[in-house]
């Protein structure tokens, strides 16, 4: 980890209880001059504290950033580094006895024989961090015994975390549906989405800031079959599902995590009222070109 940070003077932040109703409200307070949370802390204090802190690290890099890094490939690095170190310390330290699958670790294949294996990106939407944007994450997840059990989604930009202890939502749907999009170009299964159901597009960064935005009210529904890892999923699924959520891969299976391999390339997020509407659009979709 970088050396500078050490001394340098972090926000703190806690993690918050959402109830959606056009807005969010309420929160729930936390001591937030420990440094670190017991060992024998429940798993889900321990996710939420760990992706706020790791947050809180990738904050302070993100402000230190020279203009002339901005949008660089070594602000991108710097960030991924710095909260790798810091989440791979954690856990190493307070829950030795479990394996760890990270965007940003070499892989193992002990992890298969754990029953216990955290699934973490410590940096999910390193381009939208690295231009200083706020619309990017940080994922930490458990899966135990061949369930994700616990998890939470730090939204630092938002000074905010989205756990699976204490996230809830209540929908407000007008009959149009809202999908969350990548702000450049939307893939060729959006696309046909967005024409086929008269969807609203609402551009936004990384996975975990769109999952989260279905949560927090702010879309209906967020649809990915372009690639992605079980890290990038792992954590907004688990936290999603609690606030009640439809969560699956877009042809309606169950998302499984701790697989031999980790490439889990599509997903979908929704509020439940929708889900049908949408695997059965989903599934008119022409198979040449499905993976966008």
């Amino acid at each position: 980890m970088d050396a500078s940070l050490t001394t340098s003077r972090r926000p703190h932040w806690g993690s918050r209880s959402l109830l959606i109703r056009g807005t969010v409200e309420g929160t729930r307070s936390r001591r937030e001059d420990d440094l670190s949370i017991s060992v024998g802390s429940s798993d889900v204090d321990l996710a939420t504290d760990l992706a706020r802190k790791a947050g809180e690290v990738l904050l302070s890099i993100q402000s230190a950033a020279r203009p002339d890094e901005i949008g660089t490939p070594i602000l991108k690095a710097r960030g991924d580094a710095a909260a790798q170190a810091y989440l791979d310390s954690r856990l190493r330290s307070e829950r030795p006895g479990d394996a760890i699958l990270s965007e940003e670790a070499k892989d193992s294949s002990a992890r298969l024989l754990a029953d216990r294996v955290w699934i973490i990106d410590p940096l999910d939407g390193t381009r939208e961090f690295s231009e200083g944007r706020h619309d990017w994450a940080v994922h930490v997840a458990l899966w135990h015994a061949g369930e994700l059990t616990d998890g939470a989604v730090a939204l630092p930009g938002l000074r905010t975390v989205l756990s699976s202890a204490d996230v809830a939502a209540t929908r407000t749907w007008n009959g149009r549906i809202r999908l969350a999009v990548s702000r450049t170009r939307p893939p060729a299964l959006v696309e046909y989405l967005i024409a086929q159901l008269d969807a609203e597009v609402v551009p936004m960064g990384s996975a975990g800031y769109k999952t989260s935005a279905v949560v927090r009210g702010e879309v209906d529904a967020y649809v990915h079959a372009g690639g992605q890892y079980e890290w990038d999923s792992a954590a907004p699924v688990v936290m999603a599902r609690a606030a009640g959520m439809f969560t699956s891969r877009i042809d309606g299976s169950a998302l499984r995590y701790n697989q031999p391999d980790p490439y889990l390339p599509d997903v979908v997020v929704c509020i439940p009222e929708i889900a049908d509407i949408l695997l059965s659009a989903i599934s008119n979709y022409p198979k040449e070109g499905a993976r966008d």
